[in-house]
């Protein structure tokens, strides 16, 4: 493992990583991130080895709305929250398309998505390509770290490189809220608030 401080040449390091199918940790908007390439299924199912036991989808991080086109159905809802919110603490369950490897969505017809409010993160998503796993960088069970000591602490020694960006400046998971079937429904409350959401659709 290879904690290292993230600047520009760390960053390219890690893309690079990530590009020939390793696995880093890296700062977010609200919590550490776990990432790998989600297009190399060897790479995804080393990542949850890593993290230990899930059954949930994977969400993917995107440093563009235009990079999900080719992952999920954007519907007009998701378009009109994914202005208002995006970059930010917003995670947008939607109907996956098939371009993904089946593993990533763990047999589920959906997938969350996000584009993250924070430049070290768009930089390496950027790099990588475009998408990136965006689960939160702990071992099922445990809490997501905010720091990358927190990471170290955790998953250290299993992973290629962890990014250390400081504190992640909202200290919590993001809000998770579902748009399939045309229905709004809040999975989890995290800093954007279900009238928040709620108002922007209105």
């Amino acid at each position: 493992m290879r904690l290292s401080k993230a600047d520009l040449e760390t960053v390219d390091k890690a893309a690079n990583i990530v590009k020939r199918g390793g696995v880093v940790a890296y700062p977010t908007d609200t919590v550490y991130g776990l990432g790998c390439d989600p297009t190399k299924p060897d790479a995804v199912r080393r990542l949850i080895q890593i993290k230990g036991e899930r059954k949930k989808p994977l969400p993917i991080l995107g440093d563009a709305i235009e990079s999900f086109e080719k992952v999920v159905v954007l519907t007009s809802e998701a378009r009109i929250l994914a202005k208002k919110f995006w970059p930010g603490a917003l995670t947008i369950i939607l109907t996956k398309k098939p371009f993904l490897p089946d593993i990533i969505a763990m047999g589920s017809s959906s997938l969350g998505v996000r584009i993250p409010n924070h430049k070290i993160a768009l930089q390496l998503i950027g790099l990588s390509g475009g998408l990136l796993v965006g689960t939160s960088a702990n071992l099922s069970g445990s809490k997501p770290p905010i720091d990358a000591e927190g990471v170290a602490k955790q998953i250290g020694n299993k992973v290629d490189l962890i990014l250390d960006g400081g504190r992640t400046p909202l200290a919590k998971e993001s809000t998770v809220i579902s748009l399939i079937g045309g229905k709004l429904g809040v999975i989890r409350v995290g800093p954007i608030t279900e009238s928040d959401i709620r108002s922007a659709l209105a």
